[in-house]
């Protein structure tokens, strides 16, 4: 009798791994991804014919795709991607450089985060495209001032998720520290810096998606490279279709980017479950 009133139970414990590994599955997005691009792609040429939209304003997907594989065949595309890449890499890691031990003081240092507050949140607040003539105006039309509005743009989510990892340090860990006496910089590498890790590298994957941004709106607004001012041009063109191509060229230069940072977070901690590797019971 006993055995039959928990065969429920235990049935219910062995369906519950198995949803978990159809869940957790990478078969899972092979599936569902090209399905959802088939749909809207589907819904894309669909709303293309039934309202007679023309291709100048937006070009049914069979002519993108074909001035996608025109444009892969140019090779100005790759200089532009080239110049994007540039700009992103570097600005990126000027950010992440200046952002993670920014955030590292400030997590440390209330009053010191007090007071420079305003000052940080500023530099967010103000309209990107407002600065951009400023950059301009003192870094010049080229990659230079790209790189610093990239950077202006992603060093802040990396700054505070950083403070945001330093602060949610357990307390006794602190304390064990002081009562070995470890020195100011022994504390920060063997305690701060691994204990904020899941939040410094959850800002880090946040950065590389704000630093394509600022490049390309750099480009965008003033600069003769990169693919934003390969954009502008097309946009000059009515070439509407190399416009779209060249959007997916930048989407796709930020998914394998984000995918890179994102698989090193997997790797880096790998003992933490945003990381995806953990395995539960």
């Amino acid at each position: 009798m006993a055995t039959l009133t928990s065969s429920p139970a235990v049935a219910a414990a062995a369906v519950r791994p198995r949803r978990r590994r159809l869940k957790d599955s990478p078969a899972l997005l092979w599936v569902t991804t090209p399905l959802l691009l088939l749909a809207f792609f589907g819904v894309w040429k669909l709303y293309t014919v039934l309202f007679d939209v023309s291709p100048l304003l937006l070009p049914p997907p069979e002519q993108v795709a074909r001035a996608l594989w025109d444009l892969l065949g140019q090779d100005y595309l790759y200089t532009a991607l080239y110049f994007t890449l540039y700009e992103t890499i570097v600005g990126f890691g000027l950010a992440a450089v200046v952002g993670i031990a920014l955030g590292i003081i400030l997590g440390r240092a209330r009053v010191l985060e007090r007071i420079l507050s305003p000052f940080l949140v500023a530099t967010q607040v103000v309209p990107k495209v407002a600065i951009v003539p400023l950059f301009l105006l003192w870094f010049g039309f080229g990659a230079t001032s790209k790189i610093f509005m990239a950077a202006i743009i992603a060093f802040f989510v990396m700054m505070q998720n950083t403070i945001l990892g330093i602060r949610s340090i357990d307390p006794g860990h602190r304390d064990l520290m002081r009562v070995i006496q470890a020195p100011w910089w022994k504390r920060v590498i063997s305690l701060d810096v691994p204990s904020s890790m899941p939040y410094v590298l959850t800002g880090v994957e946040l950065g590389i998606v704000f630093a394509i941004t600022g490049a390309v709106v750099g480009e965008y607004l003033g600069g003769n490279d990169g693919l934003g001012a390969l954009a502008v041009v097309m946009l000059s063109s009515l070439r509407t279709d190399l416009l779209f191509a060249t959007v997916i060229v930048m989407t796709l230069l930020g998914f394998a980017l984000y995918a890179i940072v994102a698989g090193i977070r997997r790797f880096a901690i790998p003992w933490h479950e945003s990381s995806g590797r953990t395995t539960s019971l």
